[in-house]
């Protein structure tokens, strides 16, 4: 009977591996106008908006830890952007109001950012881009209050965020 319950065990937890939700490494690369490489390097993540709900107003949040890569500077708005990495994040204004966010350097899993260094992005959100399954960023041409910049995408869930990177 126990070698019966032990291989009933195993055979589950095998074929909950089989079945477990994949994710995947992801890089989006973009030349942007002013000739500067970008780079985007994520893990998809299921988009559970019930994280975004709980989110704290005021908090630097960043799903999985992506990073945008910059191989020169870039002027976004009132920053400028060095070569580096930024840890690309969310900013809850409130229930529906977000802004883009990025974070000098690479902010490791449960890291607490310092406020004072947040580069907040000129951002516009929306819940009328469809829904994303699954966390989505890119680095797209602008359009509205961002024609003629580079624009770099965050989709999760019915959250949808751009933000100015030229």
């Amino acid at each position: 009977m126990t070698r019966t319950a032990a291989l009933t065990v195993a055979a589950g937890l095998v074929a909950s591996i089989a079945l477990a939700h994949p994710h995947f490494k992801k890089t989006v690369t973009a030349t942007l106008p002013e000739g500067v490489e970008a780079k985007i390097v994520y893990g998809t993540t299921p988009a559970n908006e019930a994280r975004a709900v709980d989110a704290a107003v005021g908090e630097f949040v960043t799903p999985r830890g992506p990073v945008l890569e910059l191989s020169g500077e870039v002027k976004a708005g009132d920053a400028t952007l060095a070569a580096g990495e930024y840890t690309i994040g969310v900013i809850k204004n409130g229930e529906d109001d977000w802004t883009l966010a990025l974070y000098p350097g690479r902010l490791g899993r449960g890291d607490t950012p310092d406020a004072a260094k947040v580069i907040r992005l000129d951002s516009m959100f929306s819940k009328e881009e469809g829904t994303a399954p699954h966390m989505l960023l890119d680095i797209t041409p602008g359009s509205g209050k961002f024609e003629g910049k580079a624009v770099l995408t965050l989709h999760f869930g019915s959250l949808f965020l751009a933000g100015a990177l030229g």
